[in-house]
């Protein structure tokens, strides 16, 4: 080989060495760039519940990344946390979970969080919370002066929380825009309030001798308080799906439903019906089981996806049941 060749060889070789370091130089630019606008800056809100997840996210928008720790169809009482999971909570600007002992298997982790530094927001404990009572004073001692956790079943209370919760946002989560909160949080608020002229226009259907309820567990104390129902029992005496049944409580509820002439049962479709299937025998037949959404969303497209369309959901169902006792 000529020393000509060799030499141009070698210009080759240093030729594609720049092009290498070159590529390698804007690929690094690349990533580097990458991290600054999608990594750590970015300001990141933690929600436990998806109901809550739901509302955080209409009033935050685009203002900061919102991550919900509980799937769709999932029981608040029962659904636990991965370790990724509760290392999100640990590096979140906030927390915002339901509290009153609703997520029974977090709030050890949401504890965690708060004392590392993290500012967290109970809903629940902002939603003026009523005291449950297991039915007639008869249910497990620890259940009788318990606050009721499930407040979104009242949906002023839920436009009270989305007022508070916009507040924590604007204090603790450092680069939003508060006027873009504001104006996201008053809208939500309009439409909470279209929901409970709804709801409200929706019940008028139901006569007075009807508005009775019996559900799965003690889940619509709010809904009954605000909108003029009696909860007269649950399959379950008790605010938690993770309690069960006595024989006894089965007989004082049937008796119940029988002395107010109840034939309809309301269950949560995030729970099995075998507990509310048991009245059929215990009452003799004739006992109409319905679904509510009652502590979940669902999978979007699935019939209560987002907060409004759950609400919505349930009073048609309620007055479709209630009607036809």
């Amino acid at each position: 080989m000529s020393r000509t060749e060799v030499k141009q060889r070698a210009r080759v070789g240093i030729a594609r060495l720049r092009h290498l370091l070159a590529g390698m130089l804007a690929l690094v630019t690349a990533v580097t760039a990458t991290a600054c606008t999608t990594g750590d800056d970015r300001p990141s809100i933690v929600v436990t519940t998806n109901i809550l997840g739901d509302v955080t996210r209409e009033i935050v928008g685009d203002e900061a990344d919102v991550t919900v720790l509980m799937k769709p169809n999932a029981d608040p009482h029962s659904f636990g946390l991965s370790a990724v999971q509760a290392a999100e909570l640990e590096q979140a600007d906030l927390v915002v979970y339901n509290g009153l002992g609703l997520e029974e298997n977090v709030l050890r982790h949401v504890d965690t969080a708060r004392e590392s530094g993290v500012a967290t927001f109970a809903a629940g404990e902002a939603a003026d919370p009523l005291t449950f009572h297991a039915a007639d004073d008869g249910g497990p001692e620890g259940e009788k002066g318990q606050p009721d956790p499930h407040f979104w079943t009242d949906p002023d209370r839920m436009r009270k929380v989305t007022g508070l919760l916009a507040d924590q946002v604007i204090e603790h989560v450092d680069g939003v825009e508060s006027g873009t909160i504001r104006a996201n949080a008053d809208r939500y608020a309009k439409q909470l309030t279209g929901l409970t002229a709804w709801m409200e226009k929706s019940f008028a259907r139901v006569p007075s001798g009807k508005r009775a309820l019996v559900t799965n567990h003690h889940v619509f104390g709010y809904l009954a308080d605000r909108f003029g129902f009696e909860v007269i029992g649950a399959v379950i005496p008790s605010g938690t799906t993770l309690a069960s049944p006595s024989s006894s409580d089965l007989r004082s509820l049937t008796e119940a439903m029988k002395t107010a002439g109840v034939r309809t049962v309301f269950a949560d479709s995030s729970q099995p019906k075998r507990l509310a299937e048991v009245l059929r025998t215990e009452m003799g037949g004739g006992v109409r089981v319905v679904e509510l959404y009652s502590e979940s969303l669902t999978a979007k497209g699935e019939g209560a996806d987002t907060y409004l369309r759950m609400m919505r959901a349930n009073a048609t169902a309620m007055v479709t049941g209630l009607a036809g006792d």
